[in-house]
């Protein structure tokens, strides 16, 4: 009996300073990883800098690229991911032909710094705005905004809307799609970035984002593509935080509905599904092409927030327009500063 006990207690010691052993082999991967990912940021920084100037709004610094000249300015509100101010890679320069354009990150995306509140539409409306401010740039501003740029510009449009003379809807959000977008018989439910980047996201600070490297689009420059993983760790909390903010960020958007006489350029990207997109978001082909219609729907609402307004669909596009249909994005910018410039006052 005593040997017995003597071997348990010899076996329990046995599996307390293993766990021990592995705590401690833990803890040292943990603090290696956070100093490694402190020297990986500074690597970035020097080996990726900011395309354009980094403007100071008080404490914190928010990354805006310009280029070009002229009046109206562009300003090219990117969609909820992590690409930031590099969603625009095929199109910025060939606007920037027409007039100043200027692409950004928002706050906790790419090069800008994190922000110290909850990330929503009205944030971002006060951050781009004193960035505007600090950078010079006073309007007239035409607004393109992909994706949930929609109601990011709509946003902005209403809480500075003096200066907003036009705006473009890029495959853009509405701000009652998850109600309106939900399968019949369905409750309506948010989407949700995929698990491994919650989880990324809160372990960014080990440098467990660099173990990762996403591919970009096919004819993506590849200097492009490394930025974006260079920066993924930081872009990743700073789109989770906006994810989790959706549902606020979409009513925010929809509180202004009218536009007046803005021209504005809504295009809709209608390409269908393929079999491993319905499969993702678990449709059946019938199901994809209704969810196809609701959209188009939506869209047609968005257009009559306008008295002038253009509604182009685009049946060989998908979501990022931008890069399937640059031309599509190119040629609404050109109408919509050609028109700001035609109106009284414009240049």
């Amino acid at each position: 009996m005593t040997t017995k006990r003597s071997f348990v207690s010899r076996s329990l010691k046995v599996v307390k300073w293993a766990a021990m052993g592995v705590g401690v082999l833990v803890v040292a991967a943990l603090a290696g990883g956070a100093i490694y990912e402190q020297f990986a940021k500074r690597e970035a920084f020097e080996r990726f800098p900011p395309r354009g100037q980094m403007v100071d709004i008080g404490g914190r610094r928010i990354h805006l690229d310009c280029r070009g000249a002229g009046t109206p300015t562009v300003i090219l509100e990117s969609g909820l991911d992590i690409n930031g101010s590099l969603s625009w890679y095929k199109i910025q320069d060939e606007i920037a032909k027409i007039t100043r354009t200027c692409s950004y990150d928002r706050a906790g995306i790419m090069w800008s710094d994190a922000p110290p509140h909850k990330q929503d539409g009205d944030h971002v409306a006060q951050d781009l705005h004193a960035t505007l401010a600090a950078a010079g740039i006073d309007g007239p501003l035409v607004l393109i905004g992909h994706s949930l740029g929609g109601p990011y510009m709509m946003n902005y449009t209403r809480q500075f809307g003096s200066d907003v003379k036009g705006l473009v809807f890029v495959d853009a959000s509405h701000p009652d799609q998850i109600r309106r977008l939900a399968a019949p018989g369905t409750k309506p439910k948010p989407p949700e970035l995929p698990a491994f980047m919650y989880v990324l996201a809160k372990l960014s600070w080990t440098g467990a984002a660099r173990l990762i490297d996403l591919p970009g689009d096919p004819d993506e420059p590849k200097a492009v593509t490394a930025a974006r993983n260079a920066y993924l760790g930081h872009s990743i909390k700073g789109a989770v935080a906006e994810i989790s903010a959706l549902e606020t960020i979409l009513n925010q958007g929809g509180r202004l509905r009218d536009l007046g006489n803005r021209p504005i350029v809504v295009l809709t990207a209608m390409k269908p599904y393929s079999l491993a997109a319905l499969a993702e978001e678990r449709l059946t082909p019938k199901q994809g092409a209704a969810q196809q219609k609701r959209w188009l729907e939506l869209h047609d609402e968005e257009a009559g927030w306008s008295r002038r307004s253009r509604h182009e669909s685009l049946s060989d596009s998908g979501h990022y327009v931008q890069n399937d249909r640059p031309d599509a994005v190119i040629r609404a910018a050109d109408e919509i500063v050609a028109a700001v410039r035609g109106a009284p006052g414009g240049k």
